[in-house]
């Protein structure tokens, strides 16, 4: 297996509309380690599924070098970089079954041309033969003996070998995506790439099969590049999680690093769901005023933040980090709830602060006899704020 190293990586495309260039990547440098499970997330149109492209082969950077292990495959055809990609749409064959799809990359790989497959088991075939054969036909039966093994096993550890016969238009959409999975699988690539291969199935199916992936990937210890909205699949499934906004990478870290410290504004409003909450506070000498009321600190917080005494910043705190207080308590913030959202197992407010347009985010564990237009006193927990330059964004605490 080999890793990807991105240099450079730029892609520019010629808008007619406007009558201009639209960068959608610029200037990309990404190292993923051999063996690495790297998601990529980020809004619509950031460069995410463009970046996959390029990788791939179906589109050429507009400048920048690709490498995959320790050669460059700019020059080079998509069948020439031994990687496999997974579409969204599965993009299997309709006219071939199950089997032939599976089988149909490692023909190509092994330069077979037109269809051979023997009917299985091989060996039964094989047996009806009672002349030596030619050394032509031999190899060929051995090249699809060797196809038809690892089919098989590819399809046994998907759990789809009873449809090896069926053809697409007989399958679930979950089923054809483990088709489109197991037909990148099976030509054993040095690369994955994955574009969403999970957005179109049901909330169960999503999560059986984003937890056969992982594990697929951990046996084969192939190098994975995949694309996702879910914050579920960042979370859970990425070694570490690439966040882009613009065609910019904006932080790489571990999934837990970019949840507790983001490294902007814009990737701590997009990690995490709800989203983290933001309010402008100014600091003072006695810790901060948040919406007109006062907010204490702690005092190594309050060593932190001396540098930016009396001037304004922005205050993050995300909403399982808010807890109910009670009047009497000094640092606790006076809301009024506009929205109450009862799962059982915890319940979801929308909050408004007072003096201040913002809303808030609020999860708090359990059931709770809360009612839209109740006045409530909350308390962020201190151990858990974030503190962000108001102009920039960039993290400063």
């Amino acid at each position: 297996m080999s890793g990807v190293r991105l240099e450079q990586l730029t892609k520019i495309y010629r808008d007619p509309q406007r009558g201009g260039e639209v960068t959608v990547l610029d200037r990309i440098d990404l190292t993923v380690a051999e063996g690495e499970f790297l998601v990529l997330v980020g809004p619509s149109g950031c460069g995410k599924s463009t970046l996959l492209r390029l990788i791939a082969g179906l589109d050429q950077p507009t400048q920048g070098t690709i490498w995959v292990g320790d050669r460059p495959v700019n020059g080079l055809p998509p069948k020439a970089r031994d990687i496999a990609m997974v579409f969204q749409s599965y993009a299997l064959y309709p006219h071939l079954t199950v089997y032939d799809n599976l089988a149909f990359g490692l023909r190509r790989s092994l330069q077979m041309k037109g269809s051979s497959l023997l009917p299985a088991p091989l060996e039964a075939t094989l047996s009806r033969w009672t002349r030596p054969l030619p050394k032509s036909l031999q190899l060929s039966f051995a090249r699809e003996r060797a196809i038809h093994q690892r089919v098989l096993s590819i399809a046994q550890m998907l759990q789809i070998d009873s449809l090896l016969w069926r053809y697409p238009k007989q399958l679930s959409g979950g089923q054809k995506q483990r088709v489109a999975l197991g037909r990148a699988m099976a030509r054993n690539p040095q690369v994955f790439l994955m574009d969403e291969p999970l957005s179109n199935l049901d909330a169960k199916l999503r999560t059986e099969t984003r937890s056969q992936i992982v594990q697929l990937q951990q046996q084969l210890g192939v190098t994975t590049l995949y694309v996702t909205h879910d914050q579920t699949e960042a979370m859970t499934m990425g070694d570490r999680i690439v966040v882009l906004n613009q065609g910019k990478i904006q932080q790489i870290a571990a999934p837990l690093e970019l949840y507790e410290r983001p490294a902007n504004r814009f990737v701590a409003e997009f990690i995490g769901s709800p989203p983290m909450n933001f309010v402008a506070v100014t600091v003072t000498a006695a810790g901060l005023e948040v919406a007109g009321q006062p907010l204490p600190l702690t005092s190594q917080q309050q060593t932190q933040l001396a540098p930016y005494r009396n001037q304004t910043l922005w205050l993050g705190i995300r909403p399982e980090h808010v807890h109910l207080g009670s009047a009497n308590d000094p640092t606790t913030i006076a809301v009024t709830v506009i929205l109450v959202e009862t799962l059982g197992h915890e319940t979801g407010l929308t909050v408004q602060l007072a003096h201040d347009p913002l809303a808030w985010r609020v999860r708090l564990s359990g059931q709770h006899p809360i009612r839209r237009g109740d006045r409530l006193h909350l308390h962020p927990d201190p151990a858990h704020l974030h503190f962000f330059d108001l102009e920039s964004g960039q993290r400063l605490l």
